[in-house]
């Protein structure tokens, strides 16, 4: 998500009903599940200035501090975007509701092992792949269709690029 904001800043950005606010850092809101089947939305912030390990370090610590009842109100302020996983309980699939002011929530869908074809050098071939839908939800007012899907069209890109190098490892 962090190179594909970069990209998108329109994605970035915030609304307040009269004026759309870039933002220029990435601020990006974790949804955490409870224990009370409540939900609690840390931020990420800066994650511009992180590298990957350093994001899932940061998004590591914020879930067990939101577990543990030990978030700050700045922990849980400021966010640009969100993104949220209902996949993690075995949904396939939902839909986020925008955390405003943003205008954005990526959501992601469980994982499952699904058979699709593959183009080759040799031709097409029936292959076992981990799948998984991702949605966004984004505010009409400000993001149209064509922006939104090249915006998910880029983080699919990305995210099948990095599974295609973590493969040849």
């Amino acid at each position: 998500c962090k190179k594909a904001l970069q990209e998108f800043p329109l994605i970035n950005s915030s609304f307040d009903g009269e004026k759309i606010h870039y933002h220029r850092s990435l601020d990006i809101g974790l949804a955490v599940a409870l224990e009370n089947n409540n939900l609690v939305v840390p931020v990420i912030k800066n994650t511009e200035e992180m590298n990957f390990l350093g994001i899932s370090r940061q998004a590591s610590r914020l879930a067990s501090d939101a577990r543990n009842g030990n978030l700050s109100p700045d922990d849980i302020s400021g966010s640009t975007f969100t993104v949220t996983n209902p996949g993690m309980f075995g949904g396939l699939f939902g839909m986020g509701i925008i955390n405003q002011p943003n205008v954005a929530i990526l959501t992601v869908g469980s994982f499952q092992k699904r058979p699709i074809v593959r183009e080759t050098q040799h031709g097409d071939s029936i292959v076992i792949r981990n799948m998984c839908y991702l949605t966004l939800g984004y505010d009409h007012r400000i993001i149209d269709g064509v922006y939104g899907t090249k915006f998910l069209m880029r983080v699919i890109d990305l995210i099948e690029k990095t599974e295609e190098s973590i493969l040849e490892l």
